[in-house]
């Protein structure tokens, strides 16, 4: 039941940042076509992997028995996840020293409070690098999903060791009471045998 619930929680996290993650790179990915131009490696790679982990995200989410029964494939699937994060992380990490926002400051000017005095101020303006922002929040969700996907995989790990533990008590058990009855049912054979042979002979 605990694996159900953070198993759940963790899957639905992926997916909310996976989904914007894909929509953004989506967006670099669709004008980088229209331009008939390359798209740069640092963001196709990191495009592929949401893609694919929002999938399997999705998959195993909503076909959950068959992701407990095979809770040991899981954890493989989402630990070589982890390492595509990474390693797309790693392939985008020159936006993480990029400043994406500018602040500019106007010419001064004079607020009048009547005859309570003047005083003077200033407009600040600030500047936001579309571009760069939606680079950035990717390089983020990248770096959470790495995170989320580690978790999900050591959730898994342990659900799969303890499934398989359980198995193996289930099959000692069930064993052990094969043998018992077997024993059991040769017993009275044995002793009508033995009976008969006392009969013969005396």
């Amino acid at each position: 039941m605990m694996f159900a619930i953070f198993f759940t929680f963790w899957r639905f996290a992926q997916i909310i940042t996976l989904i914007p993650t894909m929509g953004m790179l989506a967006y670099f990915v669709n004008g980088f076509v229209q331009l008939n131009m390359l798209t740069p490696n640092y963001i196709l790679v990191l495009f592929i992997v949401s893609v694919i982990a929002l999938a399997w995200s999705v998959y195993t989410l909503f076909s959950y028995h068959r992701s407990s029964a095979n809770a040991t494939f899981v954890a493989i699937v989402d630990l070589l996840f982890v390492g595509a994060f990474i390693g797309a992380v790693w392939a985008l990490r020159m936006i993480a020293s990029v400043d994406c926002t500018s602040i500019t400051t106007g010419s001064p000017y004079d607020l009048s409070f009547g005859p309570f005095g003047s005083a003077q101020a200033t407009n600040y303006d600030v500047n936001v690098d579309k571009t760069c922002a939606m680079l950035k929040a990717c390089f983020a969700f990248g770096i959470m999903n790495c995170v989320f996907f580690f978790v999900t995989s050591i959730l898994a790990c342990l659900h799969g060791d303890r499934a398989s533990s359980g198995d193996r008590v289930t099959y000692y058990r069930e064993t052990h009471s094969h043998r018992h009855g077997h024993r059991s049912s040769r017993s009275p054979n044995s002793r009508h045998s033995t009976h008969s042979h006392r009969r013969v002979y005396v």
